[in-house]
């Protein structure tokens, strides 16, 4: 599913618009960034939870050459699902 798909799908299910449905999801999207930007934790109750978790530098390797190429630390984005997504899941 991409973001048109989802935009189709809020706006059949809210029986709404599909310039209204990607307003609101482009709102929510942008909510959840900056508060990920900010550090903060962005849970969705039943769905999951997304956090910000800090990489530690390490050697990565050039698969053409071989050679040892540094890896600098970054941030990156964890998604850890709730309770009931995993269940359907399984």
């Amino acid at each position: 599913m991409n973001k048109n798909d989802l935009i189709e799908t809020i706006a059949d299910t809210a029986q709404i618009s599909k310039a209204a449905a990607e307003r609101g999801l482009n709102g929510m999207l942008t909510m959840m960034s900056m508060a990920m930007e900010d550090g903060e934790r962005v849970t969705l109750a039943g769905f999951g939870s997304f956090t910000v978790v800090d990489r530690a530098p390490r050697t990565g390797r050039n698969p053409k050459t071989g050679e040892v190429v540094p890896i600098p630390p970054r941030k990156a984005v964890k998604f850890r699902p709730g309770k009931h997504l995993s269940k359907k899941l399984q």
